[in-house]
């Protein structure tokens, strides 16, 4: 199982509209607001690091409001 934590930068006053898109999404574990550089942390869960790459450029990194994000990934043992 692969992990990965999604630091999300959003345009001004989008915070909300990227929260509601993205905790929607099946790889979505959890979300949740910052304060700070970034706007928003999600984790996420795949079955391996090839889903887990598509799932933050195919559905995060698409949704409109979504400026920037960094990806950190892991492993669970």
């Amino acid at each position: 199982m692969a992990i990965g934590f999604v630091l999300i930068k959003t345009a001004p006053a989008a915070e909300r509209d990227v929260y509601n898109i993205v905790k929607d999404i099946d790889e979505v574990t959890e979300v949740h607001s910052l304060f700070g550089e970034y706007d928003l942390i999600v984790k996420l869960q795949a079955e391996n690091f090839n889903n887990l790459g598509q799932a933050v450029v195919d559905n995060i990194r698409s949704i409109e409001g979504v400026e920037d994000t960094k990806t950190l990934t892991g492993i669970e043992f």
